[in-house]
């Protein structure tokens, strides 16, 4: 054979190979598109062909326009993707055709409009513009979609109520407990003279966790927990009145209906005498939380705490050895009462509620004796702690008390030195987090902070 003919021979062997393989093993890509359509009537009982809008120009070069059957391809001619391409071998001319889907039928078939075209899978799902509509117009009802008949069965039959699921549990002899009733269950056991001190003091613990949800604490209070626990802060057993004080504090937390009979039953002198006399640490830091969670948001009971004494308990704290973890709570109460006071004055509401709110504020005079306990003094000790959360809790009292403290900060013999000092370290660490991208970093706000707190005193 000459070489010639060989190499033709070859080369034809090549385009066979590659067109067997492109029409035979090659899928189509899956084109697929969510596409609106209007129904024409002349085309009802028609296939419905999906509009898809492809982005040619014109100008491009003359398109192949494709049936079932096979057609020539002219050289320069555009082929569209998805179709059964082969080489005729007979002619040495390009042919191709819609694919055929499993069954035989056209899945692929050929759109034109004007100067566009392309290929649409019309197996895929389209939908009509009035179906559209339709479904939007339910979405936009509050966002949510009513519910069939026969879908409200089928949530019944698959979900049942819970006193039927509790027949079923007691018939297997297994009983399901609301809060409630292990409320109940805990107060009992509590309060059993049986009961040994790991017993007790396992219920209180578990008792802290339910009090927490408004319902339960009220559910406590109905109950006559509540008073179990008031007087459980003059128990003999350290360990009682310790946790005693911590389910107080949760169960008083943001619950002002609690924190009423919680005054009536005398919580707030008891708690303030666990804080005057000699006791551990651990137990006044929980009677701390609990006289906290007393006052906060409550105007007659911060009466209550100036009359009986209270800052002058905290001012005997705050002095006391081995107290220095409270010190920072101590601080943060006053802070939070001072703050509230503020906040109900600047408020202008005209309301008759928020005129009352503000008239029971008037009467809490917390500064006066704050300066007569030499409290000016005693705040600034504080910025020696390297505790970054403590300096920034003097800093917002000190902000908060200038008014009525500035003569006295002026006066401390020292102060300044120690602003400036912390200032420099305060512009390093805020030029730090400059650097690393925070605009609005912590430490840049301690410093805005104290450059207020240092301009004010000069």
């Amino acid at each position: 054979m000459k070489p010639l003919h060989f190499n033709l021979v070859l080369m034809l062997i090549f385009v066979q190979c590659f067109a067997s393989s492109w029409s035979e093993d090659s899928k189509p890509p899956n084109v697929s598109a969510l596409a609106v359509m209007e129904r024409a009537e002349e085309n009802v009982g028609k296939v419905e062909e999906a509009i898809v809008e492809d982005d040619l120009d014109p100008e491009d070069m003359e398109v192949f326009y494709p049936t079932n059957e096979w057609q020539i391809v002219k050289p320069g001619q555009a082929i569209p993707a998805g179709l059964h391409v082969r080489l005729n071998l007979e002619t040495g001319t390009n042919e191709a055709k819609i694919l055929d889907d499993e069954r035989g039928n056209s899945a692929l078939k050929h759109w034109k409009q004007g100067t566009r075209q392309g290929m649409v899978n019309t197996n895929s799902k389209s939908f009509t513009a009035e179906e559209l509509k339709k479904s939007l117009k339910f979405i936009k009802q509050d966002g949510n979609i009513e519910m069939e008949e026969d879908n409200q069965e089928k949530v019944m039959e698959r979900f049942r109520p819970i006193n039927e699921l509790k027949k079923d549990f007691e018939a297997m002899n297994i009983r399901i407990e609301t809060d409630m009733e292990i409320i109940d269950k805990l107060v009992g056991k509590f309060n059993s003279t049986s009961a040994t001190l790991k017993q007790k003091i396992g219920a209180l613990y578990d008792l802290e966790y339910y009090v927490h949800q408004v319902d339960n604490a009220r559910h406590l209070m109905s109950t006559g927990g509540l008073q179990l626990v008031i007087n459980a802060l003059n128990a003999s057993e350290p360990l009682i009145q310790e946790h005693a004080a911590f389910v107080l504090g949760s169960t008083l937390s943001g619950n002002p209906q609690v924190q009423i009979a919680a005054m009536e039953a005398g919580a707030l002198q008891k708690l303030l005498v666990l804080l005057a006399t000699d006791h551990p640490v651990a137990i006044k830091k929980k009677a701390l939380f609990a006289l906290s969670s007393t006052l906060r948001h409550f105007p007659f009971a911060q009466q209550q705490f100036l009359k009986l004494g209270g800052l002058q308990v905290l001012r005997q704290l705050f002095q006391a050895r081995r107290t220095e973890s409270l010190h920072v709570r101590v601080i943060t109460l006053l802070y939070d009462m001072a703050l509230e006071k503020k906040l109900i004055q600047e408020n202008k509401d005209s309301h008759t509620m928020h005129k009352e709110e503000n008239r029971q504020y008037d009467e809490i005079n917390l500064l006066p004796p704050m300066l007569e306990q030499g409290w000016c003094i005693l705040l600034p000790q504080l910025l020696t702690s390297t505790e970054h959360d403590t300096r920034e809790k003097v800093f917002k009292t000190m902000s908060l008390l200038m008014a009525a403290c500035r003569n006295q900060y002026q006066a401390l013999q020292g102060l300044s030195s120690s602003l400036i000092m912390l200032r420099s370290e305060y512009e390093n660490l805020a030029a730090e987090e400059l650097r690393e991208g925070e605009q609005d970093g912590y430490f840049l706000g301690l410093l805005n902070s104290l450059n207020s707190i240092i301009e004010q005193l000069r």
